[in-house]
């Protein structure tokens, strides 16, 4: 709980981080308008509700929002302003086993979930079910290359050498679009957060019909 508060406090402290979350919650918004607002949504991972203001713009969206971490979304459900917290229904679980029935929500919402997943099989497994799960669209971020601060962290990392535990990961564009096709979604389109400069892009899927 102590940790999922700190998380809690973090992104609204600073000018830079206000600034960086500012900038996040518009691209997210922009990507759920992409998608079509849809009417229901599932944010996983929530964390402890960054995005929940966000999703309530929209007067008559169902949101649900779940978790691996019960403690974030308690915090999130404690501390978040009541007008919004009143719409949030939370449960917990895991992305890869989400315990809705098939087509539950329009849209899954998945930020900063994707960079940590380093290999294929493990992806292919997450769009799976997420396709499963949400009957239009999903919107999901992740860390892409073919920008600045992709060119810099290859730099980084040719310097110091693969780690034994790494738990971010960069991926190649070409890579993970095929692995959506594979798991049976349609690429709608994509919003970066700073194009040609940061890694951060939200991809906007189709699931309808497969």
């Amino acid at each position: 709980a102590e940790h999922a508060e700190q998380y809690f406090r973090k992104h609204q402290t600073g000018f830079w981080r206000r600034l960086s979350t500012w900038r996040e919650i518009a691209v997210a918004r922009k990507a759920l308008q992409l998608a079509g607002n849809p009417a229901s949504v599932l944010d996983l991972p929530s964390g402890t509700g960054r995005f929940w203001a966000m999703l309530c713009e929209q007067p008559d969206r169902r949101i649900y929002a779940a978790d691996n971490s019960r403690n974030m979304f308690e915090v999130g459900m404690q501390l978040r302003p009541a007008e919004v917290t009143r719409r949030i229904e939370t449960f917990q679980c895991s992305a890869f086993d989400i315990p809705l029935p098939d087509n539950a929500v329009e849209n899954i919402f998945c930020m900063r979930l994707l960079h940590h997943i380093g290999e294929s099989k493990d992806r292919l497994a997450l769009f799976e079910e997420f396709r499963r799960v949400a009957s239009r669209s999903v919107c999901i971020s992740l860390w892409v290359d073919g920008n600045y601060k992709a060119y810099k962290r290859r730099k980084a990392e040719a310097r110091r050498g693969r780690k034994a535990f790494q738990n971010r990961f960069l991926l190649e564009r070409s890579q993970v679009e095929s692995e959506f096709r594979q798991a049976g979604m349609d690429i709608i389109g994509h919003v970066d957060f700073m194009k040609n400069y940061s890694m951060w892009r939200i991809y906007v899927l189709g699931t309808a019909g497969n």
